[in-house]
């Protein structure tokens, strides 16, 4: 099976509007996450086989997402102001495959980063923690 391009992928974020509206995170060039991980609980006893600790699955952290952009601040600054947000937004990850695979998910921001190198372009990496279960289809 041959692998996919990820050129094309897009990052949407809801505007909360009802029907809700998806509109991609402009001029993204990377974007990495979500990087689901999940908690254990040790459930070792002193009738555990051969003296080997056991565990559990527990709780499972749904991760980050991280968009780096290319920093347009009449493009990018209106993303600032949903760090003020305290609930999550609604946002979708959508991958160039055939056909699309797309993440949707409730994230709150927690980073906006701007870099301004005197011999390189302006950029921004933006930092989104995952709220829930993403829904995948």
């Amino acid at each position: 099976m041959p692998g996919y391009d990820g050129f094309g992928a897009a990052l949407k974020r809801g505007d909360g509007a009802e029907p809700e509206v998806f509109a991609a995170i402009a001029n993204a060039t990377n974007i990495s996450g979500p990087g689901l991980s999940r908690d254990t609980v040790d459930v070792s006893s002193h009738d555990s086989p051969d003296k080997h600790r056991e565990f559990v699955g527990s709780l499972v952290d749904p991760g980050e997402v991280t968009v780096d952009v290319n920093y347009d601040p009449a493009q990018h600054d209106e993303l600032v102001a949903d760090l003020t947000e305290e609930d999550p937004g609604n946002y979708q990850l959508v991958f160039p495959t055939t056909p699309p695979v797309t993440w949707a998910f409730a994230a709150v921001m927690t980073g906006f980063e701007p870099s301004a190198p005197f011999d390189d372009k302006l950029t921004a990496s933006i930092t989104y923690k995952v709220s829930g279960k993403p829904t995948i289809s």
